[in-house]
Formats: C-alpha cells, sequence, structure tokens
C-alpha cells in the first residue's frame, strides 16, 4: 500500500538509515565469519578438532567499540544521530570513530529515500532497497578484503530473476535470464584470456557472479553499459590512487566496487544514460 511520494520516501529512508547500521555491522563480520568458517573447514579435513571459540554472527556479540571494547547502549547505536552527539568518539574511551559508519547509514538512507520518492512502498521499491543495501555490502567488503561472498552474490542474482518473473524490475525474464548468462561469461572469458596471456589472474569469480547478478537485474542490454560505467570509474580511481601513492601492493584494485558503482548508476539513471554518459 503506498501513500504520497514525499512520505513514501521519507519512510524509506529512515528505514535505510537502519539498515545502514546494519550493514556496517555485515560489512565487518561477514569476511570474519567467513574466514572463521574456512579455517574450521581446513581443520576437518585434516582430521582435527576445530578450537572452541565464543559465538560470533551477525547478531552476537553485541556491538562493542573496537578500541576499549566498550559494550554500545542502544543510545549509542542511533544512525547518524549518536555519531553527531558523541562528536564521532567513543563515549567510554574517546577513541575517534570511523566516518565510514555514518557514510554508510547516510547513503543507505538516501538510497533508500530515492527508491520510495521513485517506486514508493510496494514491492518494487522495497526489491530495488533490497538491491541497493546487497551492492552498499558487497563494495565495501570486496574494497577492504578483494572477496565478494557467495552468501550476497548468489541471493542478489537469484532476486533479480525472481523480480522479473514477478514482473517487478519491468524486465523480461528471458532477459533478465540471458543477462546472467553473458555477466557471468563474459568476465568468465576476460578472467582466462588474461591468464592465457600473462599468467596472472586478473579478477575473482566473485566478478562474474556480480556482473551476472546485475545483468538479471537489467537485462542483457545493459551489460555493455554497465561494464562500460565500471571501467571508466575504475580506470578513474585506479589513476587517482596511483598519483597519490594509495595503491596496494600489486597495484591491484578489486573490480567489485565499480562494478557495484555502476549498477546504482544503471538504477537511478538507467544504462542508456550511463553510454551517453561515455559518449556512445
Amino acid at each position: 500500500m503506498s501513500g504520497s511520494p514525499g512520505m513514501d520516501a521519507s519512510l524509506l529512508g529512515i528505514l535505510g538509515l537502519l539498515i545502514g547500521s546494519f550493514l556496517n555491522v555485515v560489512i565487518y563480520r561477514l569476511p570474519v565469519m567467513l574466514e572463521a568458517q574456512w579455517k574450521a573447514e581446513c581443520a576437518d579435513l585434516q582430521g582435527q578438532t576445530p578450537p572452541e571459540s565464543a559465538p560470533f554472527n551477525l547478531v552476537v556479540p553485541r556491538s562493542r567499540c573496537q578500541s576499549c571494547c566498550h559494550q554500545l547502549s542502544w543510545y549509542e547505536n542511533i544512525p547518524l544521530l549518536s555519531y553527531l552527539v558523541l562528536r564521532g568518539r567513543c563515549g567510554h574511551c574517546k577513541v575517534g570513530i570511523s566516518l565510514r559508519y555514518p557514510l554508510v547509514e547516510g547513503v543507505t538512507g538516501l538510497l533508500f529515500f530515492w527508491c520510495g520518492w521513485q517506486w514508493g512502498i510496494n514491492a518494487t521499491g522495497l526489491a530495488w532497497c533490497a538491491f541497493c543495501a546487497a551492492l552498499l555490502a558487497l563494495t565495501l567488503i570486496d574494497w577492504d578484503t578483494t572477496l565478494l561472498p557467495d552468501d550476497l552474490t548468489l541471493p542478489l542474482l537469484w532476486a533479480g530473476l525472481a523480480c522479473a518473473a514477478l514482473n517487478l524490475t519491468s524486465i523480461d525474464l528471458s532477459d533478465a535470464f540471458w543477462g546472467a548468462v553473458g555477466g557471468y561469461l563474459s568476465l568468465w572469458l576476460v578472467y582466462w584470456a588474461f591468464k592465457l596471456v600473462t599468467g596472472k589472474e586478473g579478477m575473482g569469480y566473485g566478478d562474474f557472479k556480480l556482473f551476472a547478478a546485475l545483468g538479471a537485474w537489467f537485462g542483457w542490454q545493459a551489460l555493455i553499459p554497465i561494464i562500460l560505467m565500471a571501467s571508466v570509474i575504475g580506470a578513474v580511481v585506479g589513476i587517482a590512487m596511483k598519483f597519490s601513492s594509495k595503491l596496494r601492493e600489486g597495484g591491484y584494485v578489486p573490480f567489485g566496487p565499480f562494478l557495484s558503482m555502476a549498477g546504482i548508476t544503471a538504477m537511478v539513471l538507467g544504462p542508456n544514460a550511463i553510454l551517453k554518459a561515455v559518449g556512445l
């Protein structure tokens, strides 16, 4: 049920702030959880008993200051507001809190607001909100760890196909299907061509799955515009990092964040606008 565009946008914007706070937890904890799972699986394969460890997931333990381990109270966890009231510092040890936390909350709130204004509070609007949340999480996880977890990319892929089947994205299911196939195979071919020529791996399999997911959400027709935009954004950021001496060892920059940025651009402006932006 949908009300006025302004009301819908405001309500989803508030929801976005809350989801953004949770995304901060996902971005930090999911890679740690995956690493622990991999270690446990390796120990099991070697016939060893994994060491006992305290429960650690997206819910437990409660959020703490990473410096002094002070457990945050509910009033220290209010999106944006708590950061402003605390002046960007832990209320216990006074160590500075990363600006990333309020930025993720704010960006998520703005994207949800836009989805509410564009589609209202309905299945379509909520689907695109989930799309934005997944891409934001994938962007920062990949930037931090060079991982694009299957726990996020595969649900995003299946959600795109399901939304097409339910007519929530204005994309025919056949176009979404071939978008997923084309997205995966195109980067898979690039990966192997690069590896055969250079002997090095230019990207990971997570990039294939993320591009397949974007193909499922936008259809095969959007694959070229999206990959062009991602490449342009990646080139600009890579050059800037090189001149500022901020490139990582080996000069590697993960590609997933740029695919995600291109996907959000396609949602806001449309894939055809991406072609115009790069002068085609």
